[in-house]
């Protein structure tokens, strides 16, 4: 017999997988952040090693909108 995992939100563990994304997505929404550019940008630099450990709250969508923000004003 071959073992099958799953992922899918029939499961335990992909229900909860499912309510994380699902929660990065609302809260994304609710500070005014597109999420697809947030959590790319965001896996992006978590991957790379442009943001380390201690500067995670960075990523907080309201914290990196604020940035977005701030840098668009400034080029303009």
């Amino acid at each position: 017999m071959s073992e099958t995992r799953h992922y899918g939100p029939g499961s335990d563990s992909g229900g909860r997988h499912w309510s994380i994304v699902a929660t990065l997505i609302v809260s994304a929404k609710l500070n005014d952040v597109e999420p697809l550019a947030w959590l790319t940008d965001v896996l992006e630099r978590v991957v790379s090693g442009r943001t380390k450990y201690h500067e995670l709250d960075e990523l907080l969508p309201w914290t990196w909108k604020a940035a977005k923000d701030d840098e668009a004003a400034r080029t303009g």
